[in-house]
């Protein structure tokens, strides 16, 4: 008697398990959505200057700002690490602020901004759209999202939750158009993990009657599917072509999770015994032939944009590569870009910067 009442036990509790599992796993099937490509994204315009002047020197920045998580000690658990979640408000605060920060000091005429979190779970809530927007209260900005999940429970004893993320673009020149365009991403499972991937297309006037076309870009890091990679790739390389042809002027710049250098493991002397499957070559065969990579100026001794976070942040120890940059049309000329060196103290990118002219 004793061991079928134990046994009975046992069943109603697998049952009972058995019944949330379903639950959820129907909550997020009903849940999951993807918004509609070519959206019109909403324009905040402080800018004054209206056009943009043809050989004059601009400077652009571009930061994915690892959603106000990532301090030097912080490793992630898809990386092969251990957090999934921001260890608290205050450090996302002061994470996104000293962002902010290095950007400012940068001083840019143009700023975009990837892994910028309005309400989740793993940055503790905190709207980073608005502390970006007092570091800039004279920028136009855009915003569109990229990244909005369901209330995702993994890892099991500390779910990363629900997360709305998103990229931001930053403008000391009126935008007067800015569009969002969906991206292809996995239709099996993995889609609940990878749900709204997109980029945007920011229209500035310039003087010439043309308009340069302000692309800002975060391609997924963690597809298996390389055919929908490689369609990822291929949607943003044709539209950007498209509006070349146009007579328009062409930069996109953004965390485009490729290797941008030949081969980044080489020129900073990664350990190559460990696997890093999501490290792919960047496709500069593929770009159409008005486009091309912006080449960083120092190619000897340049700065990583971007670390492993299986390990806390080690300098000349840790996984390190460029997969952060700029492309840019034969209409535009390339004066300089670097990596900017801010130790990825407050985030696992550091920012890149292009000081560029139109031709």
């Amino acid at each position: 008697m004793k061991i079928k009442k134990f046994l009975k036990i046992v069943g109603g509790m697998l049952g009972i398990i058995l019944v949330a599992v379903l639950i959820y796993v129907g909550y997020v099937y009903v849940s999951y959505a993807r918004l509609d490509d070519q959206l019109p994204t909403e324009i905040k315009q402080k800018a004054t200057a209206t056009k943009i002047v043809q050989n004059k020197e601009y400077n652009i920045t571009t930061f994915n700002i690892g959603y106000g998580s990532y301090s030097p000690e912080y490793t992630f658990f898809m990386d092969g690490g251990k957090e999934s979640k921001a260890y608290s408000k205050e450090s996302v605060l002061t994470n996104v602020n000293g962002a902010a920060k290095t950007i400012q000091n940068a001083n840019p005429d143009f700023a975009l901004f990837q892994e910028v979190d309005v309400n989740a779970t793993r940055s503790r809530g905190i709207n980073e759209i608005k502390q970006l927007s007092q570091r800039f209260p004279t920028y136009s900005r855009s915003y569109a999202t990229n990244y909005d999940s369901a209330y995702l429970m993994y890892p099991i004893f500390d779910p990363i939750g629900k997360s709305k993320s998103g990229i931001v673009t930053m403008s000391d020149v009126q935008i007067t158009e800015s569009t969002r365009y969906s991206l292809p991403i996995e239709t099996n499972f993995n889609k609940f993990f990878d749900l709204d991937r997109a980029f945007t297309v920011s229209k500035i006037p310039v003087e010439n009657g043309k308009n340069l076309m302000l692309y800002n870009v975060h391609l997924s890091a963690y597809m298996k599917d390389k055919k929908v990679q490689k369609e990822q790739i291929a949607k943003l390389f044709n539209h950007m072509e498209a509006e070349y042809k146009k007579g328009n002027y062409v930069i996109c710049g953004g965390d485009f999770n490729h290797d941008l250098l030949d081969t980044s493991s080489e020129v900073f002397d990664n350990n190559q015994e460990e696997e890093y499957t999501w490290l792919q070559a960047f496709p500069k065969k593929d770009l159409p032939k008005n486009l091309s990579l912006a080449e960083l100026s120092d190619v000897k001794t340049p700065v990583p944009s971007v670390r492993n976070l299986d390990k806390p942040y080690e300098k000349d120890k840790s996984f390190v590569a460029v997969i952060d940059g700029f492309i840019i049309s034969d209409n535009v000329t390339n004066r300089r870009t670097n990596v900017i060196d801010a130790g990825f103290e407050h985030s696992d990118h550091n920012p890149v910067e292009m000081t560029f002219k139109l031709n």
